[in-house]
Parts: structure tokens; sequence; C-alpha cells
């Protein structure tokens, strides 16, 4: 399971979505260009020590960033303009759960692109949940869908 970052604007939230990466088991892509350095200190000062347990993977822009999905993988776009929820998705290991920026969204191009729109249910006088506090919903619900069908694997004979 991959997260991928499009055009981030802010490294703290960069910092942030490394460390729940790390902490559910997840590669991070991050697609450029980014609004900062990719080195920032202020994504190594918040995502501390967990940077060496999911390194970002940084791609050049979106056509390097495509060439390195593999025909298994389904890009599942989390974006506010999806009738979708997050709830009513099945997640497998394959999936690659991509978010745009934090000033803009995803452009359309993006959201062409993608096998699979969701949203993240919140209250309707919100506009949006910060960007590495999406990520790490998205994470631990996709985790929590695939670590039960590894246990149900894990049982049958």
């Amino acid at each position: 399971m991959r997260i991928a970052l499009f055009q981030p604007d802010i490294p703290q939230n960069v910092g942030a979505a490394i460390r729940a990466a790390a902490c559910f088991q997840s590669d991070v892509d991050v697609i450029q260009p980014c609004g900062f350095p990719l080195d920032a200190r202020e994504i190594r000062r918040v995502a501390m020590d967990y940077g060496a347990l999911a390194p970002p993977t940084p791609h050049d822009d979106w056509a390097g960033f495509l060439g390195s999905l593999r025909s298994s993988d389904r890009l599942i776009l989390m974006t506010t303009h999806s009738a979708t929820e997050l709830w009513d998705h099945r997640f497998v290991e394959s999936d690659v759960i991509l978010f745009g920026r934090e000033s803009e969204g995803a452009p359309d191009f993006v959201h062409k692109r993608a096998d699979i729109r969701l949203r993240i249910p919140i209250d309707t006088r919100a506009r949006s949940l910060n960007l590495a506090t999406a990520a790490a919903v998205t994470l631990a619900e996709a985790r929590r869908q695939t670590r039960r069908d590894n246990d149900r694997r894990n049982r049958q004979p």
C-alpha cells in the first residue's frame, strides 16, 4: 500500500504523512514540483526518526509517478468532490492512495486518471481535513480492512 502526495505545499504535512505512513507500514510517493525542497528541515523535524521507516520516493512530475505504477495498482484519489465515502470502499494491498495539494486539491487531469475517487465524510460546515490527518484516517481504514483480510487468509487451512 502506498500514499502519494501530489505537489504538496506544506513541508510539515509531508513530514506528518511520512510518520503516518511509517506507523501504518505504507510507502510514500511525492510528486513534484513541491512548494519546498524535499530535504527541507521542516520535513525532518516533523517526521522525526520515522523517515527511515518510510522514506519518500520522489517523482519529478506526474508522468514519472504514473510510470512507477504497476498494472495491478489501483489509483485512488481522496477528494471532497466524490459521492463515495471512504467507508464504502474495499481496499486492497496494491492500492495507491493519492492526495492533492493543500491549496488547490487535484487538477482535472489527476481526477480523470484516478481509478476510484473517495471522500472522508466530515461535517458539512467544514471544507476539508488537513492533508496529513486525511492520510492517517485513510491509511487507518485501509489497514483495518487489509489486516482483516490477511487474518482471514492466515486462519484458513
